[in-house]
């Protein structure tokens, strides 16, 4: 995937970029607990933007415990609790890979929506505005989390001969990551790459074996992303599960529901699914699934660049 930082700058939607600027001002002392940030109004006048938007930049401070409203005052930065000295040097101890590792813990017991800065100082011990001196913003402690999750990946060396295998290679090793981190899907979306690390190996991984194929460079790009968002779009299913265990909610199997679906087919207006529901003691399987949908994707590309009589 091509980008790059002032690209993937430029893409941040604008309230996060001044909520974070504000938090900035808020973790190098220019502006103190319990001084007021500046107001709608103010954000609209500074940073040019819609009262809209200004108002979702406050919305974003006060979510992540940066600030708080006074009445008759205004918003101010929060007030730190009172650190006891044990809790000083934690923080004196903090680096970007604790809170990282500390933000993944969270999301992998209770899923992304219980992620916030406040939650990941108070499991690590230290006060909110500590973690923004290591990862500036809780978005951009979301995508340190991703970039971690594909780190996990070991990638032998040297890599099987075919491109074939290298490609399968990767999509079970982001298969299996998937399954450890299933709320990595809603951390990375390819219309607006960001650049890190870890994910960049991933994507030259994939772009070198296609490019041994031949392919134009935008085919090549088209045709690592196609096999990326297969991976990702069958793992959402992984996330949609999840979802459902945390909630204490029943996963059922496919044979619960059989008696709904015979209702439906019973009436003659799915003719063919019912010949087939008759003929077939179907057991669903996502990691069957998996498998089928990547042997026919790549097929699909193998037949795409074989040569012709």
């Amino acid at each position: 995937m091509r980008t790059s930082t002032a690209d993937a700058a430029d893409a941040t939607p604008p309230y996060l970029r001044i909520a974070a600027e504000i938090q900035q001002r808020i973790a190098s002392g220019v502006l103190r607990a319990g001084d007021r940030v500046p107001s709608a109004r103010q954000i609209t006048k500074e940073w040019g933007v819609a009262i809209a938007t200004a108002t979702k930049v406050l919305a974003v401070l006060r979510q992540e415990g940066v600030v708080r409203v006074v009445p008759g005052v205004g918003t101010v930065v929060d007030t730190p609790q009172a650190a006891p000295a044990r809790e000083h040097s934690r923080d004196a101890e903090l680096t970007a890979e604790l809170v990282v590792r500390a933000g993944m813990a969270i999301a992998d017991a209770e899923g992304l929506a219980a992620l916030s800065m406040r939650r990941v100082a108070t499991e690590l011990g230290v006060p909110t505005m500590s973690l923004y001196r290591h990862v500036g913003s809780k978005d951009r402690l979301v995508l340190l989390m991703a970039d971690a999750a594909f780190g996990e990946a070991e990638f032998p060396d040297p890599a099987p001969a075919g491109w074939r295998e290298r490609l399968e290679l990767l999509a079970r090793l982001q298969w299996a990551m998937y399954h450890r981190h299933p709320w990595v899907v809603a951390a990375i979306w390819v219309n607006q790459p960001d650049p890190t690390p870890k994910l960049l190996a991933h994507t030259e991984w994939a772009v070198r074996a296609f490019d041994d194929l031949g392919l134009g460079p935008d085919a090549v790009i088209y045709a690592h992303v196609s096999l990326y968002s297969y991976v990702r779009g069958i793992a959402v299913n992984l996330e949609l599960e999840a979802g459902l265990r945390r909630a204490g909610a029943p996963v059922e199997p496919w044979d619960v529901r059989e008696p709904e679906f015979e209702q439906f087919l019973a009436g003659g207006q799915f003719p063919t699914l019912a010949r087939l529901n008759e003929r077939n003691d179907f057991q669903f399987d996502i990691d069957r699934l998996f498998e089928f949908g990547l042997r026919h994707l790549l097929d699909g590309f193998a037949a795409s660049v074989a040569p012709r009589d």
